[in-house]
């Protein structure tokens, strides 16, 4: 059997409007969507989706 297992990152991103890095293990298909819509959108979805950052 084989396992299929996500792509998964370690990345420290500069967050301009909180003026602080921040890391996050993150899929590369995460990294395709924070390249489109911008660091301070992602993390706007996160915290309104109630997750920790």
């Amino acid at each position: 059997k084989r396992r299929f297992l996500p792509n998964l990152q370690n990345r420290k991103f500069w967050v301009e409007s909180e003026n602080r890095w921040v890391s996050m293990r993150i899929t590369n298909a995460a990294l395709r969507t924070i390249d489109k819509n911008g660091i301070d959108a992602v993390l706007a979805g996160m915290r309104a989706d109630g997750q920790k950052i």
